[in-house]
């Protein structure tokens, strides 16, 4: 899957389950490592955990084998490396006091 499909094919899995406030970014500016970040809040510890769950199933159901899912033993900050592609899944108070959308949209 390109880049820009693998975007849109995170972003409409986030959205199945509710995920709120979805940012995407654009980072191959400041990173050879992915070309979107993606960011989302979920409600609850079992929220994030869901989301993150649901988007690391159905990329592998679609032939993206994750490189890694960090942060399932807290569910306050989920992180889903698909490669091209990193899908951080946060509750807000997490969201809030690390700022993902500042530091990555810096230049």
């Amino acid at each position: 899957m390109q880049a820009e499909q693998l975007r849109q094919f995170v972003v409409e899995k986030i959205e199945e389950l509710k995920g709120r406030d979805i940012r995407v970014m654009d980072v191959t500016e400041h990173t050879d490592v992915a070309t979107y970040m993606i960011v989302c809040s979920g409600n609850s510890r079992t929220h994030v955990k869901s989301i993150a769950n649901h988007v690391a199933t159905q990329a592998k159901h679609h032939g993206v084998l994750p490189l890694g899912v960090e942060g399932h033993e807290h569910s306050e900050w989920v992180l889903v490396d698909l490669g091209d592609v990193v899908v951080h899944v946060m509750q807000e108070p997490i969201r809030d006091f690390y700022e993902l959308e500042k530091l990555w949209s810096r230049k």
